[in-house]
């Protein structure tokens, strides 16, 4: 079996306003309540025997959470952990991953964040590349293109059968970027063409791999040295306490490349597997509407609220709590330039949601006003707060559901439901909850600044900075 190395990185910037930086799109629960990090974990689960999770310390704490939602097998595969400080696109990633198993363990590399609906199909792809891999192959999985798409790479592999759709495995001619409209209809009309016109099959890169560890490294080591060996400086170095955690220092001098660009479109170790897998990589809202299309006039509505429309068609409404985004379909892909806008102008519409998720629970803005925002806060039994001050505000809680744990200065002390406390500026505090059930308090904010870099940590049990 394989060890599955799932990729968490990316915010998901095209899927927003669902998708934000603090909680990307691979965490929003679309399918049947349940998101599509917890689908990966459940579809590579039957051929998996472990899992090896790439991602910054605040999916680490969505993914523990998501992971303990999951009540079949699937959640209790062995799990490791390997956080990033920042990202340094996909090569690095796998190549520190890698770093952390032995030489002969073959590894399938799969995104957090696609949907695949065909899950036989997708077992009998796995089980090819899996068999390919035993033979020092670097496997990537080609998908059945379906329509002239122009926002994927495409991968050209060599065609040994008269079959229009070759399901083996077939050796990789070139790897190509996003064609324009023109191009991609060239590439699909090549596909149905008779073998002896054209040698070429053409399928989506998918961003899906497989090889043993130690024949990426070595390959990588051949083709990008500079990446192989700040990599491997970079997991030396690294702290491991059961969690392998990749230092900011170490994690800068290694350089930003693509698998693609540092070794596929190199190696000559290369096999492709066609697979026809009902796949898509949900990235945009014109892909999530063919998957949860809801609306018989053509229009894609997603809102937890009622919302008529009148004489309107092909448009697509995301409603959240504090944004709403309406385009036209077809369109979608422009939401990138919205969200670039938006970092200019209102940096949090683009990081968080009016519920935020830590590590130790939630926490839910009911008003930001200038002078004071008013909070609601749950922390999860068994969690606590870091030990903190601010210098701006003044904050004043009130329990309204468990029994809160309160560390003021030196003193500690209980406050329980329909009771209150109050912290002036400056003030060391902790907020914590030693029972069974969770808390929930109001929490107001009054001070010149409430803004959530107004906290110096003390000591934190997350080890958040």
């Amino acid at each position: 079996m394989a060890i599955n190395l799932i990729l968490c990185g990316g915010s998901g910037t095209r899927l927003w306003p669902l998708s934000r930086t603090l909680l990307p799109k691979q965490f929003v629960k679309l399918f049947d309540g349940k998101s599509l990090f917890q689908l990966t974990i459940e579809r590579n689960a039957p051929m998996c025997a472990e899992q090896l999770i790439v991602s910054n310390s605040e999916q680490y704490f969505l993914a523990l959470d998501q992971l303990e939602e999951l009540t079949t097998h699937h959640s209790k595969l062995k799990t490791h952990y390997l956080l990033e400080p920042i990202g340094r696109n996909t090569a690095p990633a796998i190549a520190l991953a890698c770093m952390a198993l032995k030489s002969d363990d073959v590894v399938l590399v799969t995104p957090s964040d696609h949907l695949i609906k065909d899950q036989q199909a997708y077992e009998n792809a796995v089980n090819k590349a899996i068999a390919y891999a035993k033979k020092d192959f670097l496997v990537t999985f080609g998908i059945n293109p379906t329509f002239p798409e122009t926002g994927f790479g495409y991968i050209e592999a060599k065609r040994v059968s008269s079959e229009p759709f070759d399901v083996n495995g077939m050796d990789v001619l070139k790897f190509h970027e996003k064609p324009d409209l023109q191009t991609a209809n060239e590439y699909l009309a090549m596909n149905h063409s008779p073998l002896t016109t054209h040698h070429s099959q053409f399928l989506w890169n998918s961003g899906m791999f497989c090889f043993k560890a130690g024949v990426f490294l070595a390959e990588l080591e051949n083709y990008a040295p500079e990446i192989f060996l700040t990599c491997k400086k970079a997991y030396e170095q690294a702290k491991q306490d059961g969690i392998i955690r990749i230092s900011h220092e170490d994690m800068l001098r290694i350089p930003e490349d693509s698998i693609d660009y540092a070794v596929m479109e190199k190696s000559q170790k290369v096999k492709v597997v066609p697979s026809d897998i009902g796949w898509s990589d949900v990235g945009s809202f014109d892909a999530l509407s063919n998957e949860l299309d809801n609306d018989d006039s053509n229009n894609f509505v997603f809102s937890h609220k009622h919302v008529s429309m009148i004489d309107v068609k092909d448009l697509i409404v995301i409603d959240t709590e504090d944004a709403l985004l309406i385009s036209q379909k077809g369109s979608s892909q422009k939401v990138k330039e919205i969200v670039s806008k938006l970092k200019t102008q209102n940096l949090s519409l683009t990081t968080t949601h009016a519920t935020v998720h830590r590590p130790w629970g939630t926490f839910t803005v009911l008003e930001d006003k200038p002078g004071y925002k008013i909070k609601q806060i749950m922390v999860k039994p068994g969690k606590k707060l870091s030990l903190q001050k601010h210098f701006h505000r003044n904050e004043h809680w009130i329990v309204v559901s468990g029994t809160a744990t309160v560390t003021v200065e030196d003193k500690t002390y209980l406050v329980r439901e329909n009771e209150s406390t109050y912290i002036k500026a400056g003030e060391i505090h902790r907020l914590e909850n030693q029972g069974k059930i969770p808390i929930i308090l109001i929490e107001a904010q009054v001070g010149s600044y409430t803004g959530e870099d107004d906290i110096v940590r003390i000591e934190d049990d997350f080890e958040r900075s």
